[in-house]
């Protein structure tokens, strides 16, 4: 085992909820991610969906159990001192299969900690040899490892990030079958015409408005003002057309606050017949094609689905998906973006 320690460090991530192309929904989950040597832990292993045990849409006294089992001072959850470093967003089942290791003591004097055999466990027993990673150990120096999860406990009033979202629009319709789409993934929606009425107290659990395109500039402008008099920074988000997919992937990617450098997918620019995109980490990336026609039928096409390196790459697309107009939805196991087709 090398000599050479990591640095550990915790930030906020996020897996991307939305309405997937085939009708199913993925769940939005917000978490802490352990971030070795500056770069996330789960960028180091293959693209994965997954998330921590440090979620914060988990009870407190299971969150604060899992911040004591990661120090140590509870027993480990599985065999061979081993325990959950990400598992499944939708369940956290083991069945469904998890990122577990071996966490140990290490150092001279036994203080600092060790993290190694990272291996996808699907049962009671890890395999080494046919699901191992091949990445680490990582050695901790023990103060700044328990001083960051420390800092969770210490927490006693940990507040949730706002999960939250405001709908403003004209079609109420398509406004109510939004909000019911973003609470089946996890997210809460309230529909209004005015915000000027709202208490200052529940203007801060939003964590993003979304306007309808029906919305006019003076109503935004009312909106804007009474979240700034309560103090609110949210996210404002402009409907590009009433597809609720669509709409749902504009709002995941808005309150989506992980810094850039942190995030897989980074960029994405629509032009007739090719799509940009960004990534810094190897990972598999969807492209799927939203178009209304000029009765106002929704379309919808999966464009490309595949594994890209880091790097920025150019992706040919179909040309029925360009016609009229026509929006692209790019999604990782991580994060989300939209563009419309720009001719």
């Amino acid at each position: 085992m090398s000599a050479e320690y990591a640095t550990f460090a915790l930030a906020p991530a996020v897996r991307a909820g939305g309405v997937l192309a085939n009708g199913s929904y993925q769940a939005h989950r917000e978490f802490l991610d352990f971030v070795v040597n500056g770069r996330p832990l789960l960028f180091q292993l293959s693209d994965l969906d997954a998330v921590s045990p440090l979620a914060s849409d988990v009870p407190p006294a299971i969150f604060t159990a899992h911040v004591r089992a990661l120090l140590l001072e509870a027993e480990p959850p599985l065999d061979g001192g081993r325990y959950i470093i990400y598992g499944c967003p939708e369940c956290e089942g083991l069945e469904c299969g998890a990122v577990t290791a071996a966490i140990e003591r290490g150092g001279a004097d036994g203080q600092d900690f060790v993290w190694r055999d990272f291996a996808w466990q699907t049962d009671g027993t890890a395999d080494l040899e046919r699901n191992g990673y091949g990445i680490g150990p990582f050695s901790f120096r023990g103060g700044q490892y328990r001083e960051e999860l420390e800092k969770l406990l210490a927490d006693a009033e940990r507040v949730a990030p706002a999960r939250r979202v405001l709908l403003i629009g004209a079609r109420v319709a398509v406004l109510a079958k939004l909000a019911a789409a973003l609470r089946t993934i996890g997210i809460g929606a309230e529909i209004t015409h005015d915000a000027a009425a709202v208490p200052a107290d529940e203007l801060r659990t939003y964590g993003a408005v979304a306007f309808g395109r029906a919305v006019s500039e003076r109503e935004r402008a009312a909106v804007r003002a009474a979240f700034s008099a309560a103090g609110v920074d949210v996210a404002y988000v402009d409907g590009l057309a009433p597809i609720i997919p669509l709409l749902v992937a504009q709002i995941e990617h808005a309150l989506d606050r992980v810094p850039l450098e942190r995030r897989r997918l980074t960029g994405l620019v629509v032009t007739d017949g090719e799509a940009g995109v960004e990534v810094t980490s190897g990972c598999r990336v969807q492209l799927t094609a939203y178009r209304l026609d000029r009765l106002y039928r929704t379309h919808v096409q999966e464009l490309f689905d595949g594994s890209l390196e880091p790097g920025a790459h150019r992706i040919p697309l179909d040309g029925r998906a360009t016609r009229g107009e026509s929006f692209i939805v790019a999604r990782t196991t991580g994060s989300v973006l939209v563009a419309p087709m720009v001719r």
